[in-house]
């Protein structure tokens, strides 16, 4: 596959205002056939890239990184990565360690909406790009993600 900057985009999931990144061309990452979505796209070290690279965008990202722990967001990405783990077929250290995921209840002190949804699937979709998984691994966890950020909102505010 060649490697491309094109980007393609689509309207926000609900508004149809706005951008947001669908996913970057890029060289995919080979994977081995067989085995769960986590052993497919490489295990611990891809979640890992996944969650540090989030985080990374929330530093840039003046709307979200309020919405963070300041004193704390490589403890929040070690989270992250945890939960997506466990999420997509890894190991439960997640649950092990912090019980039920609750994201709705983790997430209810917090304003989130339209914007603050959007902003978040773009720090995440640039998070994904950073690990250049292969197509059919990309739209599943995009997917996801897509559903999981819109799940969240707690208010109709733009």
């Amino acid at each position: 596959m060649a490697t491309s900057d094109s980007e393609q985009t689509t309207a926000s999931p609900s508004t149809g205002q706005g951008t947001i990144p669908l996913r970057r061309k890029t060289e995919a990452a080979p994977v081995a056939s067989g085995g769960s979505f986590y052993e497919l796209v490489g295990g611990s070290e891809t979640f890992r890239r996944i969650a540090a690279s989030f985080y990374e965008n929330v530093r840039q990202e003046p709307l979200l990184l309020p919405l963070y722990p300041q004193d704390d967001l490589d403890g929040a990405a070690r989270r992250l990565q945890l939960f997506l783990e466990q999420y997509w077929g890894g190991p439960h250290t997640y649950q092990e360690e912090r019980g039920h995921p609750r994201l709705r209840m983790r997430h209810a002190p917090y304003k989130i909406g339209i914007a603050e949804r959007d902003a978040w699937l773009r720090a995440m979709r640039g998070a994904m790009d950073s690990v250049a998984l292969a197509p059919e691994h990309d739209q599943a966890m995009w997917e996801y993600m897509v559903r999981a950020a819109d799940f969240m909102r707690n208010t109709q505010e733009a």
